[in-house]
């Protein structure tokens, strides 16, 4: 008889830990200094604005202090970390032509035949590259851009991209903003023109192949007036035993009367630094909603961030975290209420096991001009041994007088009763603990298209199984 499971260490989980060789890529030295940008800079043909950006950026980063609050990230070397990694291929827009090792990584993690069955468009991301894009005609001929980012700046979108590129989350805003800016590399551009609604969604999928490595891809999206999108992000990694950062920046533009759904499913590996910055400005009568599960990494600091800037614009967050062993997960999400009858939902859940780490943070900003707004936060929030912990932390500046506030948590652990009476109807105590959790986080499923709601709970049960003992 098969040895049953007894550690999270145990579970395979070969669906993302594969990895290739990379003996042929192109890459930087390890460290981050005024020459390695240059030479990114050089490498990607930058025009001398976003030269300048990117110098200017890394003045920043050397003046900016390391953050003295949330999870210890002194196991983050940056004289270690190589900034730029290029696999050995450019951009194709065939799948066919994409070289074999980079295709295998892809095909298993299912994204050609997601493109395929439920996808407007797909962007693939190896390293620091974007390795493939495509974009289906019938939405093309729409007027809707999808392409990588570095061949928007030196497109005819180049203007555009000047308009726009880090002016959301400015190389100020922290250390990590600002080391993006000096090293940012492949990521995605959308522009949706007015009024066109994009019926089935986009998709960017970033993968990170190499040890010890960074990737710091750059989306951005401008859904312009009256018009509509969703927009898919996933992102995994294999274990490495050295620590791999991923500083990524999202900056998102909701124009007036627009529609943007923005939903992430990431899943880096262990030894990940997670230290992502994503934003959102929404117009008179936008609305934006955040999708997010945070599963791997050894720690993330990640709290999207949404600005209602003009009258009656609306953001939901719905939000899930799983914290295992050797992980301390801080998450949250803030929205800034600037304008009257805005409206803001936050609604997450946070689940730790085997001694992991789960932080929720919440920020509301209510400013004197936002009169009857509303805005309203929930977390619930799941142990489910006592090793683990989790805490919640919100915070709320509120200068409206007619604004309508609302907050609740709950902390708690696996009822027994529950797990008896599942166990009662032939489930083994792992199975009925897999269930409940996959229930408690059934507020982020089913806000997700089918095979990223089914991937999700996948992992939920790769975290669970063997978690007993």
């Amino acid at each position: 008889m098969a040895r049953e499971k007894a550690h999270v260490e145990d579970i395979n989980r070969s669906m993302y830990d594969f990895r290739y060789e990379d003996k042929d890529n192109y890459k930087v030295e390890g460290g981050l200094t005024e020459e390695i940008v240059e030479e990114i800079s050089k490498e990607k043909k930058d025009p001398d604005w976003m030269r300048d950006l990117r110098l200017r950026s890394l003045r920043i980063y050397n003046e900016k202090p390391v953050q003295n609050w949330g999870p210890d990230i002194s196991g983050l070397n940056m004289d270690e970390i190589v900034t730029y990694v290029r696999p050995n291929t450019n951009m194709k827009a065939n799948w066919d032509d994409v070289p074999d090792n980079i295709k295998e990584t892809f095909e298993k993690l299912g994204i050609p035949q997601a493109e395929i069955d439920s996808l407007a468009g797909v962007g693939a991301q190896y390293d620091s590259e974007l390795v493939y894009h495509n974009l289906r005609e019938e939405v093309a001929a729409q007027g809707v851009v999808y392409t990588d980012i570095e061949s928007a700046v030196h497109g005819e979108y180049g203007p555009m991209i000047k308009e726009y590129f880090m002016k959301l989350v400015p190389p100020t805003d922290h250390k990590f903003a600002a080391l993006h800016g000096a090293v940012w590399s492949g990521g995605s551009f959308v522009y949706v023109p007015k009024g066109v609604h994009v019926e089935i969604p986009l998709q960017s999928y970033f993968r990170l192949n190499a040890p010890g490595a960074g990737q710091f891809e750059h989306t951005l999206i401008i859904v312009d007036e009256g018009a509509s999108l969703h927009f898919i992000e996933g992102c995994s990694a294999p274990k490495y035993n050295v620590a791999n950062l991923h500083a990524g920046c999202v900056e998102l533009y909701v124009k007036k009367n627009a529609k943007l759904r923005y939903s992430t499913i990431e899943n880096w590996s262990k030894n990940m630094y997670n230290l992502n910055t994503k934003r959102a400005i929404v117009d008179e009568g936008g609305q934006m909603e955040w999708v997010s599960g945070s599963f791997g990494s050894h720690v993330s600091c990640l709290y999207p961030m949404t600005i209602l800037n003009g009258e009656g614009a609306k953001v939901e967050f719905t939000g899930v975290t799983f914290a295992g062993a050797g992980q301390n997960l801080d998450t949250g999400a803030k929205v800034v209420h600037n304008a009257p009858k805005t409206s803001s939902f936050v609604n997450t859940r946070s689940i730790s096991k085997d001694g992991g780490i789960s932080t929720f943070r919440s920020s509301i900003k209510v400013s004197p001009n936002a009169r009857e707004s509303k805005a309203a936060v929930s977390c619930q929030s799941l142990m489910l041994d006592p090793i683990s912990r989790s805490d919640t932390i919100p915070a709320m500046d509120i200068r409206a007088a007619d604004a309508d506030i609302g907050h609740e948590a709950s902390i708690g652990s696996i009822s027994d009763d529950a797990v008896f009476y599942l166990m009662s109807r032939g489930l083994n105590e792992e199975e009925a603990k897999a269930l409940i959790v996959s229930g408690f986080a059934d507020n982020v499923s089913k806000e997700l298209p089918l095979e990223y709601a089914v991937e999700m709970n996948n992992l939920i049960r790769l975290e669970m199984i063997g978690s007993i003992g």
